[in-house]
């Protein structure tokens, strides 16, 4: 009998993916969206993932991921991103089940300049990360068979339901509208395409890999501005975006200047993420935008 696992925000960008490779996978999935599960109500949380079985998994993919809006409303950040996650957690261990939570690069202040390892300690600078460094210690201490994966600079064929899209397709519209946007080159991340994400996780529950926190991310590392001049260059526009500093357009909450993930404990296991370059090329084409 396969295990099952079930994604909770099943229908977002990461939430998505994970559907996708863990059917490839052929784990059983239950999907879970907020219309089926509200993870602020811990009885029906608890109720809901009491149907699974020991050693099944919840993965949690749900989150009020609005970076600026965090700081406006820190009170719904806490209740979704850290009681929810909470419930989860603890919901899926009353059950003898794994925990997944998935997390940000956000934890971290980006006052370094090598990639953040998985052993750093978190030290976030908004409330976003802030509530999403606390459900990662919840997390833990509600369910010891846990994995906490972070991963960064998501983009998903699925776009982002609470974001409105990604990046990438920002990018894309503004290339085909012939538009050359101002785009900050002082934040440096590493761009992670959420079906290499997911399929990594799922390779995690198919290796049996000992529990604990992960960085999911693709390899290399560029700022958004390189981000952004990439995407145009794929996508064939003659237009190159226009490099500003982030002081310029100054943002609700502050983002960390460096927030790159080293994915160590995933290279320590025999898995290797592909460089973020060629993930773009993947997605690109996937949408139609390139040949």
């Amino acid at each position: 009998m396969s295990r099952t696992i079930a994604v909770v925000g099943a229908n977002g960008q990461v939430g998505s993916d994970i559907v996708k490779a863990g059917r490839r996978a052929g784990f059983s999935i239950v999907e879970w969206t907020h219309r089926d599960l509200e993870i602020r109500h811990g009885e029906s949380v608890r109720k809901a993932i009491a149907s699974l079985a020991p050693d099944d998994v919840v993965v949690n993919t749900a989150a009020f991921h609005r970076t600026d809006e965090c700081e406006a409303q820190p009170q719904r950040a806490l209740e979704v991103n850290v009681s929810g996650a909470y419930h989860v957690a603890a919901a899926a261990a009353q059950a003898g089940a794994h925990a997944v939570q998935i997390s940000s690069d956000y934890v971290f202040d980006g006052m370094q300049s090598v990639p953040y390892v998985e052993t750093d300690a978190p030290h976030p600078l908004n409330v976003y990360g802030a509530s999403k460094a606390a459900a990662e210690m919840l997390v833990a201490a509600a369910n010891p068979q846990h994995y906490i994966v972070r991963i960064s600079s998501v983009f998903g064929t699925a776009g982002s339901s609470g974001k409105g899209g990604n990046f990438v397709e920002t990018m894309v519209a503004k290339a085909r509208g012939g538009q050359a946007p101002e785009v900050v080159d002082d934040l440096v991340m590493a761009p992670t395409f959420a079906h290499d994400a997911a399929s990594l996780l799922i390779d995690l529950l198919r290796l049996r890999a000992a529990f604990g926190v992960y960085h999911l991310a693709n390899s290399g590392q560029c700022s958004w501005f390189e981000f952004a001049c990439a995407i145009f260059e794929m996508t064939g526009s003659a237009l190159r975006p226009r490099p500003i500093h982030s002081s310029a357009h100054p943002a609700g909450a502050r983002r960390p200047p460096y927030s790159v993930l080293a994915s160590t404990k995933l290279h320590d296991i025999g898995l290797q993420p592909r460089p973020w370059t060629e993930a773009l090329k993947t997605y690109l084409q996937e949408k139609g935008y390139t040949r």
